[in-house]
């Protein structure tokens, strides 16, 4: 880590100590470090626990469910007519109404459930059994940057705290040496950017730590010390200036929490690269994830993937990936949609089918709830000729592991699959039961701020019951 600027010789204050330091100590990336030290206690758990950690695959963009998990047949009928002619059009983003427009990929059925899923995901459709499969979600917001806030915080405006900080402020970390909430970020910062992992009006150790699958995983991780002895001693330096500060002014929780951080990044040098040396992992295991595949943006997917494993096996509460860059624009294809969605699908398919058989194979998958969704839909027309546009009238996502019932298809769309008819949910339902899974009623983790008990939830959702185990 870099060095401190050189003592002078007049008294500094702990305040200017800190900023000084902050480069060796922080590592900007590490903000949300050691709520267990800076934070009062964690509330805990209201009921039985079916999951332990969550690792949330954010398909950022918007993956089309009419051409990966909700088959329409009717797109098959009309193709080429004018949607007015058949169904009623929303405005849409961009409002370039194109034809109706079929799905370029086959459906087939899979597994014992007969689950359909299109040739884009020829992996994950092994998993068919696997997966609960909710077709009838939908989002308040058809813009990306809202959208992105409401599926991350429950709310369209950026400032809330993240699922993840929700998360960690509810349960805590099994893991000092590691952050609660982890984001292993593929190479695309999502509309909204880094605010749809921050902590909001939680305390600040709450907030997501941005991971590269790379190494080094995070910045400043490597000492430039000499000597671990020369940083032992800046620490201490560190603490006496704490205590003074302490003995004169009592308790400053801001940088209670800076010190409490600066030591867990101290701690992290040892946890973070052995996490990332992937070395002890067998060519079989890396194979199955897609580490050693030559294409660029599944090594990639795959990388971060194994990783994720590797985080839940550490006690990371809450893991979230976010998608490589393939030089175009995430799953937001309003043009060229099958040359956009098969790159994005070539990269994350592989992975993710990988995972799960993974975290079955090490006894991880009782403990464990995956979730794959992004923030909408796309429509069941054309934007322009060949893309479609934003559609948060109804969309797929879906759930695997811990506590929940594979080989379920919840919910529908109208005979379009452009919005839901049936068992309407929303994203506060699907935070409801991501927590509840974990052991947290949604509506008794709360937080004071403003006048109001706040929670992840605001004055919404139910759980999803109907795909728990």
């Amino acid at each position: 880590m870099p060095h401190c600027h050189r003592f002078r010789s007049t008294p500094i204050t702990r305040r200017e100590m800190l900023q000084t330091c902050a480069s060796g100590f922080g590592a900007v990336a590490l903000a949300a470090l050691c709520a267990e030290q800076a934070q009062p206690q964690v509330i805990g758990t209201h009921h039985p626990v079916r999951a332990k950690n969550i690792i949330f695959l954010y398909m950022d963009g918007g993956v089309s469910q009419v051409d990966s998990f909700d088959y329409k047949p009717a797109l098959e009928r009309y193709h080429g007519q004018d949607p007015h002619s058949v169904l009623r059009v929303e405005p849409t983003q961009f409002n370039n109404i194109g034809r109706v427009m079929k799905s370029p990929w086959r459906f087939r059925q899979y597994g014992q459930s007969g689950t359909w899923i299109s040739d884009l995901f020829p992996h994950i459709a092994q998993q068919a059994d696997d997966l609960a499969i909710v077709h009838s979600m939908t989002s308040r917001f058809s813009e990306h940057t809202s959208a992105n806030y409401f599926l991350h915080t429950g709310s369209g405006l950026q400032g809330r705290p993240s699922m993840g900080a929700w998360c960690s402020y509810g349960l805590g970390s099994e893991n000092r040496n590691l952050p609660g909430f982890i984001i292993l970020n593929g190479g695309l910062v999502p509309p909204g950017g880094l605010d749809n992992f921050n902590s909001g009006f939680l305390p600040a150790a709450y907030q997501g730590s941005v991971f590269r699958p790379s190494d080094p995983a995070v910045a400043n991780i490597r000492p430039i010390e000499a000597t671990p002895d020369h940083q032992n001693q800046k620490l201490a330096l560190l603490r006496q200036l704490d205590r003074a500060v302490q003995d004169r002014g009592g308790r400053v929780d801001e940088i209670e929490s800076a010190i409490a951080n600066a030591e867990t990044a101290f701690r992290m040098q040892a946890a973070v690269p052995e996490l990332m040396d992937l070395s002890g992992e067998s060519n079989a295991t890396k194979a199955i994830y897609g580490v050693t595949s030559t294409n660029n943006g599944t090594r990639i997917f795959g990388t971060q993937c194994l990783v994720a494993r590797r985080l839940v096996e550490r006690g990371v509460r809450f893991i979230e990936l976010t998608c490589p860059n393939l030089g175009h624009d995430r799953w937001d294809q309003h043009g060229n949609l099958r040359r956009g969605h098969e790159d994005n699908a070539r990269a994350v398919d592989q992975p993710i089918a990988g995972l799960l058989r993974d975290l079955k194979t090490r006894g991880l998958w009782n403990d464990t709830l995956v979730v794959f969704s992004g923030e909408f839909g796309r429509t069941p027309f054309a934007q322009g000729g060949d893309g479609r546009d934003h559609n948060p009238w109804g969309f797929s996502m879906w759930f695997a592991g811990g506590g929940i019932r594979g080989g379920v298809s919840y919910g529908a769309t109208d005979e379009f699959g452009y919005k839901a008819v049936e068992n309407i949910r929303e994203i506060h339902d699907l935070h409801a039961t991501m927590l509840h899974l974990l052991g947290v009623d949604h509506t008794r983790q709360t937080f004071r701020f403003g006048g109001r008990d706040m929670r992840l939830t605001d004055v919404h959702g139910d759980v999803i019951r109907e795909v728990l185990a």
